[in-house]
């Protein structure tokens, strides 16, 4: 099974750290306020895109379901409330994505794929956060990135117990600039989302998961949704896959970890080189701090092993509530 490996020494806030280590003088109080809430874990925000319709019934799909879902309906880049039977399709025509549609219909059969007409991007905080301040964080951050620029729509979702915003931006800018979503690009978002929190009251932060120990990927939201419904094909599909290779005794589920574990040791190596620097200046709270954030880090594990880990533990619930169903002092 391919692995797909992702090397993030070259994220931003990850390079941060290390730099943060190594240079010279003191610390500002931004880098300070910084490292305080990643050692304190503080909530991260997450930003996701779930993806992005190529096609005009793809984009009224989406429009209607995260309307239907919403809390407070879809709100528009016009300040105004989309809603009715005919919404969607007027939305469309509004941001003029049936002339967008038709413009690359021709180019399909020559280039593939068409591009995509909207991107479909999920702000998040942790539950318990208040979902307006959530709101309003989204929405001061399109204002800054999109206003005038791409045309949205964004819902309040409460469904779930996380609080979450669905913003849908239209992927040509109106001066004719194509929005292309790099890792830059969602790296700054989770940063300007965090900021917007912070400035509302909100305990939140942006650090990538390498920075704070984690080996986990998130899921793609349909899988993620599947899964909680314990319906997710994908996942079974895996599941199986790590008991067939530990019945014949195979160790696939190694690949991709000695990368995660050189990943590790350069973060280890810059939080320690961070710690060493504060304590020469006398900040042994916060070097206190990161001596126990980094002790507390998990051992690297790949995808089939956490699938392997969930298997075992499962395996021993069910043994352990057998034994008690077997006790002589069971009541029955």
């Amino acid at each position: 099974m391919k692995k797909r490996v992702i090397d993030l020494r070259e994220q931003s806030p990850l390079l941060d750290i290390v730099s943060y280590g190594r240079a010279r003088g003191a610390l500002t109080p931004a880098q300070r306020s910084y490292i305080a809430r990643t050692v304190r874990r503080v909530p991260e925000v997450v930003v996701k895109v779930s993806g992005g319709a190529r096609t005009l019934a793809g984009v009224e799909r989406h429009m209607k379901y995260i309307e239907k879902k919403g809390e407070l309906g879809l709100e528009t880049d016009m300040g105004t409330r989309a809603a009715g039977p005919q919404f969607a399709r007027r939305m469309v025509e509004d941001w003029d994505l049936d002339t967008e549609a038709l413009k690359h219909h021709s180019k399909k059969t020559i280039r593939g794929k068409p591009p995509k007409l909207v991107h479909n991007i999920i702000f998040s905080m942790p539950p318990g956060t208040s979902r307006a301040k959530v709101l309003q964080a989204v929405r001061r951050l399109a204002l800054n990135e999109w206003a005038l620029q791409h045309r949205y729509a964004m819902a309040l979702h409460t469904d779930e117990p996380h609080p979450h915003v669905h913003v849908v931006v239209k992927a040509m800018s109106e001066q004719g600039v194509r929005l292309n979503i790099r890792k830059a690009t969602l790296r700054n978002w989770r940063t300007q989302f965090a900021a917007h929190l912070r400035d509302l009251g909100v305990a939140a932060n942006a650090t990538e998961r390498a920075v704070r120990g984690e080996t986990r990927s998130h899921k793609l939201i349909g899988i993620y949704r599947a899964e909680q419904r314990d319906e997710s094909t994908h996942m079974r599909e895996r599941r199986a896959y790590v008991i067939r290779e530990a019945e014949s005794n195979s160790r696939p589920f190694d690949s991709g970890l000695a990368e995660m574990k050189r990943t590790r040791q350069h973060v280890i190596a810059g939080w320690r080189n961070l710690e060493g620097r504060l304590r020469d200046a006398g900040e042994y709270e916060l070097a206190d701090g990161i001596r126990g954030f980094t002790g507390a880090m998990p051992a690297p594990r790949t995808e089939m092993q956490w699938i392997a880990h969930q298997l075992l533990e499962k395996a021993q619930r069910i043994e352990f509530d057998r034994s008690l169903d077997s006790s002589p002092g069971r009541a029955r």
